[in-house]
């Protein structure tokens, strides 16, 4: 009976023991989780750095020559010789290319001939005239139709030369639409040429959110994948006065120096400068939460109102609100509420920049 009194002991202790230390390991793991609950988030900070803010407008554009001529036949017909391709330089006058014209010379032997006997009758019915046997009705009437023989020769001579494409000033072949053999249709671009001596530009187009603050003479900065990594100079040469109500903006041209070695027809980057500050005050964009920005003040988190400036996609430009030695924190939580208390990460960046 002793015996089993101890077991029954035994039992007893083993039980409040596993129970004390389920309740031990309870309340350590309910410590943690209300740590990491109720404990302060641990933020990233920085320093706003001094250096240039850049106020500029982005748009994209193609390259295109200032002065483009595009030639065409006035008379539709067969291509049937090519003198120039695209990347040639031609000289006034020079023949470019030509179109069928052999219908338009059979009609032009008929109307010789019609024309040929109109005059000999008209040469005949003068002498009769003159002798008296043709009455002036008849010499009226032989005129007309010497008149209207002549009319029809030179407009179809001047059909025929329309079938010769010419280079109608001095300039480089940019484009060639058609081949030997195609049917080339009235006023259907076969030749575009850029004009000696008028250098290439750009054409974009500005939003009309932004359009107020470009002016002409700005300076842009110009980027193309053709040439990767190089950056090129334009001006703000022309601003449409009428925009587009439909897309909402406004064409802008960007004049290009001498020598730029952009290709007609690229597309390009372009970033008008508005306004260049040195030694502006500047803040990582990603710190920025609309025009306010979180600041830690005597270990909590302080919601602080900015004026901004330029905006770029890395920086933007602090004009009032903040002070050079101010603790930003630069990737604030979406859950971060003003004055809440916050650790700093302890593994802090020198001053000046982002920690």
């Amino acid at each position: 009976m002793a015996s089993n009194d101890s077991r029954s002991h035994r039992k007893t202790a083993l039980y409040r023991a596993g129970k004390g230390a389920f309740f031990l390991l309870f309340a350590a793991g309910l410590s943690v989780l209300l740590w990491h609950w109720l404990a302060p988030p641990v933020v990233k900070v920085g320093h706003p750095t001094r250096g240039p803010a850049i106020q500029a407008v982005y748009a994209t554009g193609n390259v295109e020559a200032s002065v483009t001529v595009t030639i065409a036949p006035q008379v539709g017909g067969r291509l049937v010789e090519l003198r120039a391709d695209e990347g040639a330089q031609v000289t006034p006058g020079q023949i470019l290319a030509r179109l069928d014209d052999s219908d338009l010379r059979a009609s032009l032997g008929d109307e010789q001939a019609r024309l040929r006997y109109a005059e000999q009758h008209w040469q005949r019915l003068q002498a009769l005239f003159g002798s008296g046997f043709a009455t002036i009705d008849q010499l009226d009437q032989v005129r007309s139709t010497l008149d209207s023989a002549r009319a029809t020769t030179r407009h179809i001579e001047e059909q025929i030369k329309f079938m010769t494409l010419r280079a109608p000033g001095a300039g480089r072949i940019i484009r060639r639409d058609g081949e030997v053999g195609d049917f080339i249709p009235v006023n259907q671009p076969v030749f575009y040429l850029a004009q000696s001596g008028a250098p290439p530009r750009i054409t974009t187009v500005v939003d009309e959110e932004d359009i107020a603050g470009v002016k002409v003479g700005q300076p842009a900065q110009i980027t193309a994948d053709g040439f990767p990594g190089r950056v090129f100079e334009g001006k703000v040469a022309e601003i449409t006065a009428k925009g587009d109500p439909l897309a909402r903006n406004y064409r802008v041209r960007i004049a290009l120096p001498p020598g730029t070695p952009l290709l007609i027809g690229m597309t390009t980057e372009v970033n008008i400068i508005l306004a260049r500050r040195e030694h502006a005050l500047l803040v990582p964009s990603t710190a920025l939460n609309g025009n306010a920005i979180w600041l830690v003040r005597n270990g909590r988190a302080s919601k602080q109102t900015l004026t901004l400036g330029a905006k770029g996609a890395d920086r933007s430009e602090v004009l009032a609100g903040l002070n050079d030695g101010d603790t930003f924190i630069a990737e604030p939580p979406a859950e971060l509420k003003d004055a809440q208390k916050v650790r700093i990460q302890p593994d802090a960046s020198p001053a000046g920049t982002s920690r």
